[in-house]
């Protein structure tokens, strides 16, 4: 799935470890995913959280997608920050999971919490 994630590639995000309902995937902040204030844009901090939960919720051969999700922003993002996010599920009940998600900055200090609802679909992936 993250081979063929056109939005993710284009914000220069890296898939650096997958395992059964986890991720986790870092990214540059770069100038022009700055706002006004020259912090990161909200929606790119949410890009690089909702990307991982993406792939901690797809690690079978059913796709999942998103149902819903928030964010908490606890501190702002200059250019040139690496971000991490990573992944876990808190709860996978029939087609629905629940999934957390931290995004730290490269001194490992929180700067967004994510909590994505997943839903399982009867898509098939394409090929």
């Amino acid at each position: 799935m993250f081979e063929r994630d056109a939005a993710s590639a284009a914000l220069g995000m890296r898939l650096v470890d997958l395992g059964p309902q986890r991720a986790v995937v870092t990214m540059t902040v770069r100038d022009d995913m700055l706002n006004g204030f020259a912090v990161a844009h909200g929606g790119i901090v949410f890009a690089v959280a909702d990307t991982a939960f993406a792939m901690a919720c797809n690690d079978g051969t059913a796709v999942t997608l998103s149902a819903g999700a928030d964010i908490s922003f606890l501190r702002p993002v200059r250019a040139g920050q690496v971000l991490t996010a990573s992944a876990v599920v808190r709860s996978d009940i029939g087609r629905s999971g629940l999934y957390d998600v931290t995004v730290t900055d490269e001194t490992g200090a929180a700067v967004a919490e994510f909590r994505g609802r997943s839903r399982r679909t009867s898509l098939d992936a394409p090929a």
